[in-house]
């Protein structure tokens, strides 16, 4: 239990409640805590979480760019919207495909921990912070299941802070789901409403 492992999970919490709230400081705040996990899972020998981190990095920055200008106007933040099925049953194929392949990888050529369990939250958490740059409801569910494995990974690795921040992230990506599912039932009923009588 480290002094960063701590400052890690605090930006994390502040992170995914300003996700919540949609609120654009998420992302800037999401730039800070990956890098100390960067440096967190090094120790700890979990090479594809640090390797996610990395990766977040970009993701954060697209992130940030797309609820600035990804709107369907140039002044409003874009509305959270939901995936069609060919999206969804692609998002599943990609996920299984890419836990196989990273944690095939992490056998053959490291001393990684876990390494299949590692992967598929790896994989999962990078589909899920793509989806969530676009503002999809289904990234939610996706932080929902690799927090649940996050927590047995991590009590597993005895990194005790982690595995109550990715507790409290279950916690914080439930309701989450329930706060965007809630915008976007309201945007459907206001669109409704918008629509000319016949």
């Amino acid at each position: 239990m480290s002094w960063l492992e701590w400052a890690g999970a605090i930006t994390g919490v502040v992170c995914v409640w300003l996700t919540i709230r949609q609120h654009i400081g998420c992302w800037p705040v999401g730039i800070v805590m990956v890098c100390i996990y960067v440096v967190v899972f090094y120790r700890a020998k979990l090479y594809s979480d640090m390797a996610l981190q990395v990766v977040y990095i970009g993701l954060q920055i697209y992130g940030w760019y797309f609820w600035l200008h990804g709107g369907a106007r140039d002044d409003a933040p874009p509305a959270v919207g939901l995936m069609k099925l060919r999206g969804r049953l692609l998002t599943a194929c990609i996920a299984v495909i890419g836990t196989a392949a990273v944690g095939y990888t992490m056998v053959t050529y490291t001393d990684a921990a876990l390494p299949y369990w590692d992967a598929s939250t790896t994989v999962m958490s990078l589909i899920a912070q793509s989806l969530m740059a676009r503002k999809l409801l289904e990234s939610w569910v996706l932080w929902i299941i690799v927090d649940v494995l996050s927590v047995g990974i991590y009590l597993t690795k005895e990194l005790y802070p982690t595995s109550i921040l990715y507790l409290v992230f279950l916690g914080m990506a439930t309701a989450g789901f329930l706060a965007w599912r809630k915008d976007l039932c309201q945007q459907q009923r206001d669109q409704h409403q918008s629509l000319p009588a016949a």
